[in-house]
């Protein structure tokens, strides 16, 4: 019979080839280069240069933004109530003299009138002006004696010939009125501004009873706000 002889061979072992397989292919893996993985010199060159840039530009700014500082203070109008008034002729309160002669008999029976006296007045509020004598007679220059008493009031009269005041004329006023040594309203509501005009004259009407000379009086216009 024949001896049948076993010999024992050492097969390699499956696990173990397959570990080397599965090296070698891990090693081949990790040698593929991973653009992913690894960035290319290039790129990294242009992300510096930009980096950079921002960095300078930061800078740059930085030197040359302006810097400022604010200082203030306040401004009071410190406002009062204000009004003149001035005969436009002079520009000043005192008129010119007014002069009415009567060298007719025409003169004294009819009376004399005399030109448009203009005033202005300059106010910040409304206004009434108001006339008056500044005596009740005249004063009397000549040779008669005794002087003569010649009363205001029945001899001169005045009336508004114009009125640029924005106010309205008062009273009887638009016509010749008496002048008194009372105030009498002349214009009320006058609007407030800086050339508020108005003009008056004068009508005389003595008669026939006075001797020669010179009778005169003071007519005073009085502005006040309201």
């Amino acid at each position: 019979m024949p001896k049948i002889s076993l010999r024992a061979f050492a097969v390699p072992s499956l696990h173990h080839q397959t570990n080397k397989q599965t090296n070698k292919q891990t090693n081949k893996q990790t040698n593929i280069p991973n653009k992913f993985s690894k960035k290319s010199p290039k790129t990294n060159n242009m992300k510096k240069i930009a980096l950079f840039a921002t960095i300078l530009s930061f800078y740059a700014t930085a030197s040359f933004a302006q810097v400022s500082t604010t200082a203030s203070q306040t401004a009071n109008l410190v406002l009062s109530n204000a009004i003149d008034m001035t005969f436009t002729a002079n520009n000043t309160a005192t008129g010119p003299l007014v002069s009415m002669p009567f060298t007719t008999t025409a003169d004294y029976a009819s009376g004399v009138v005399s030109s448009a006296q203009a005033l202005k007045v300059r106010s910040n509020k409304t206004f009434n002006i108001q006339v008056k004598s500044s005596a009740t007679n005249f004063s009397y220059t000549g040779t008669t004696v005794p002087s003569p008493v010649m009363p205001v009031a029945t001899v001169l009269d005045v009336k508004v010939s114009a009125n640029g005041t924005g106010g309205a004329i008062a009273g009887t006023f638009a016509n010749y009125t008496d002048i008194t040594s009372t105030n009498q309203n002349l214009i009320t509501g006058g609007t407030y501004g800086g050339n508020q005009t108005f003009s008056v004259m004068y009508q005389a009407t003595p008669g026939w009873s006075y001797p020669a000379g010179t009778y005169a009086v003071d007519v005073v216009y009085t502005a006040t706000q309201q």
